[in-house]
């Protein structure tokens, strides 16, 4: 990952969302990004140039127009059309982002546009978050990873957050995934955990 000084930054055109730049880098905000708030707070994983994404939940594009910056493909799925129109805009400005209108949850409607990847990216907010990025685990070769960025109050608002997190861990574990790492994204993302697995 690039930085510079302690900021996290990407290499590509700027004015997505009105970032900063900083000696010619797009500044990525972690307030903004919650792929930003865990390589702040946690270790997260390398985005080398020849790696190929999934990413579930892409929204307006704002995380998705960093990661294109670092890798070869971004399959960019999101479910909503008003966002998906921003979305577009990215891909248009970034040819190795594949924007996709679908329901995470029904990965057989995007199957024939996806290949293997080495990264399965999981923002989507649903009380079924687990469940949604273990059907998705299908594109993900083996040794590839699970990024789940889950919103504990979207899963079951009347549980403790941290009940809500140790039981998607169990969930994840118990599909035969390997956690590598969990982490807290306060104080940028309040009550969102990161957590990263292997296949």
């Amino acid at each position: 990952m690039i930085r510079v000084g302690d900021v996290l930054v990407s290499k590509g055109e700027g004015g997505v969302y009105g970032e900063r730049e900083l000696d010619g880098y797009r500044v990525w905000d972690p307030y903004r990004s919650k792929l930003a708030a865990l390589y702040l707070l946690g270790t997260g994983i390398e985005l080398p140039p020849d790696m190929k994404v999934l990413y579930l939940g892409a929204a307006n594009g704002t995380t998705v127009s960093h990661v294109a910056d670092y890798v070869e493909v971004v399959y960019a799925v999101e479910f909503a059309p008003r966002p998906m129109q921003d979305l577009l805009e990215v891909a248009r400005r970034r040819k190795n982002v594949m924007p996709i209108l679908a329901d995470a949850s029904c990965p057989e409607q995007y199957a024939p546009l996806v290949e293997t990847v080495d990264l399965l990216y999981q923002d989507v907010a649903q009380p079924d978050q687990a469940a949604i990025a273990l059907k998705n685990c299908v594109f993900l070769k083996d040794g590839g990873y699970l990024i789940l960025m889950l919103k504990t109050r979207s899963v079951d608002i009347r549980k403790e957050p941290a009940k809500v997190f140790r039981d998607t861990l169990d969930i994840l574990m118990s599909a035969g995934l390997t956690v590598n790492e969990s982490t807290w994204l306060a104080p940028y993302h309040q009550d969102h955990a990161a957590i990263l697995c292997t296949k």
